[in-house]
């Protein structure tokens, strides 16, 4: 069975970046470039992780991962932030507004991974 996995940033780099971290798995990866979009995007795809910036245009990372936590049909949805955001402050707040995990950039390919194992076999 093939994980869909929904990358979400504002960065055109960072979601290559990220892709490539993701092809060796073989998950079916969608993008969104901002938090609105990647509301609608989790809503209508249902993927079974999201992996999230926070510094981005239009609505936040934080922002939408609180909507999504507050949306019953995208509530269950694992979610990992993932930014440059690494000050304790920001980490809470991530934790606060229902983040499952927290990585900073520049991302290590082994740690992210490693958390996307824990995450989607958690919820097999």
């Amino acid at each position: 069975m093939t994980r869909k996995i929904l990358l979400v940033d504002d960065s055109a780099t960072v979601l290559m970046m990220e892709r490539m971290i993701l092809a060796a798995e073989r998950f079916e990866v969608l993008t969104a470039n901002n938090g609105l979009e990647a509301q609608e995007k989790a809503r209508r795809e249902q993927p079974d992780l999201i992996l999230m910036d926070i510094v981005m245009p239009k609505v936040t990372g934080l922002e939408a991962c609180k909507a999504l936590r507050a949306d019953p049909t995208t509530s269950h949805i694992p979610i990992i932030l993932v930014t440059t955001r690494g000050e304790p402050q920001t980490v809470e707040q991530g934790y606060e507004v229902g983040c499952n995990d927290y990585v900073t950039k520049p991302v290590n390919s082994s740690e992210l991974l490693s958390k996307i194992r824990n995450i989607l076999g958690a919820t097999q």
